[in-house]
Order: C-alpha cells, then structure tokens, then sequence
C-alpha cells in the first residue's frame, strides 16, 4: 500500500466506533509508519480525528518501544523537538502524545517523565536549569491533558517529582481550559493545598472540551472542582 493511500486509511480508522477498535486496526500496519502519518493527524482540525490521533500515537508509540525501544525514543525527541523554538513549529498534541506513550510504557515513562514536568517550570539558577516553561496557554492545555492523564495512571511518577507545586499556578489562568484542567489535576494528584481555591470553584461556569476514553465531551469548570474536592477529601479521609 502506497503512502497516500496508507494515510487516508489510518485516518478512516481513527473514526471508528470506538478506541478499542482503532487500536486494534491501527495494530496491523507497522509502528514506524503509523507514528509518521499520526503526525499530521495530531494537529488536524478535525476534534475527534485529532484526539483518536493523540491516543493513537501513544500506543504505537509503546508497541515500537517494545519492537524496537531506539525508534520509540527517535519519535519522542521528534515531539521535544516540535516545542522547541528552533524547531520553527509550534508543537500542537507533542504534550499530550509523550503522556499517552508513557501510560502505555514504563520504560519511556522512566526516561521522558521529567521532560513533561520540565513544561511546567521555569529555569532555575544556572546550576539548576532545568525548565523549558510553556507561555502559550494553547500549548499550556496540551501539557495539562498530558498530566491529567500521567497523573490518572502514574500519578506516584509524578507526585514524587514535586508535580503538586505546579499544577497551583494554573489554577488562576484566564484560560477556561487551563484553569479546568489543573482543577481536575489537583484532584488526581491529591493537591489538598488547593482546596481553598477548589472551594471558591465550584460555581465557575466556564465551559471546556475534555477527551477521555474515545469521546469528546463539555464540562464546566465548576463540575471539576466539586469533583477534584470529592477526590480529596476521600483521600484525607484515608491517611
């Protein structure tokens, strides 16, 4: 099968029924030239096709890192390089497709977790350099989603990086999308620090788009804090 034709099939598949049947068909072609199509599906204007194109990197992503663990790591310093300034691209679903791939492999999430994180954070002193900090709040939602779903999956990984700290300036972007997905974070991640800010929440009406399990649905941001504080709360009521 040619290239072109190859893409317009994957991307057929990407609008299945359901993710399970995405995965299972987008399984049959190899790895290596699923990911290089993938990448134009991940910035496609299309919601549905550019979320199934996010999920679906992450598990081609683990399949080739099982295959062949160098190619897996070739693609996700593709995505790195997508944030980077120098790259001339603006790197539209790079966030949340190296969290999708770290769900799916421990081995990535060991090597590339910190990179995520380093999303979050400004530079340091010169010894302690180590933050890429993203000012776009475009770019700010794709990082969110990618700790939102680290933190639903690995959130030990991320709890043990000192993640909790970061996630609270978040919750005072102008950014509706933002601000809902570090709500939804801080309840993951059992950020009771933020429970004041949580509480003040709750009747913000602000509405978002969240992806989860296949499907693209509208929540408020005020839904997301009751729950964040119901997730909290549970949790101190464990300790």
């Amino acid at each position: 099968m040619g290239s072109r034709a190859l893409k317009k099939r994957i991307f057929e598949m990407l609008l299945l029924p359901d993710l399970e049947s995405v995965f299972r068909e987008i399984g049959h072609y190899p790895a290596t030239d699923v990911a290089n199509i993938l990448f134009s599906a991940i910035c496609h204007n299309e919601e549905l096709l550019r979320w199934r194109g996010v999920s679906s990197m992450g598990v081609t992503l683990a399949r080739l890192a099982v295959e062949d663990m160098e190619k897996s790591r070739i693609f996700m310093r593709r995505l790195l390089w997508s944030l980077n300034d120098e790259s001339g691209g603006i790197g539209w679903g790079a966030p949340e497709c190296m969290a999708e791939a770290m769900v799916y492999h421990n081995g990535l999430a060991e090597e590339y977790i910190h990179m995520l994180i380093s999303y979050m954070r400004e530079d340091g002193e010169e010894l302690f350099q180590d933050g890429n900090y993203l000012e776009h709040e475009l770019l700010q939602r794709g990082l969110l989603r990618g700790i939102c779903r680290m933190a639903a999956h690995k959130g030990r990984m991320l709890v043990e990086r000192g993640v909790r700290e970061d996630i609270m300036p978040y919750l005072r972007s102008s950014d509706n999308e933002v601000r809902g997905l570090a709500v939804r974070a801080c309840g993951l991640l059992q950020v009771s620090e933020a429970k004041g800010e949580l509480e003040k929440m709750v009747d913000d009406e602000a509405l978002l788009r969240f992806y989860e399990d296949g499907v693209v649905s509208p929540h408020s941001v005020g839904e997301f804090a009751g729950k964040a504080l119901a997730m909290i709360n549970e949790g101190l009521e464990r300790i």
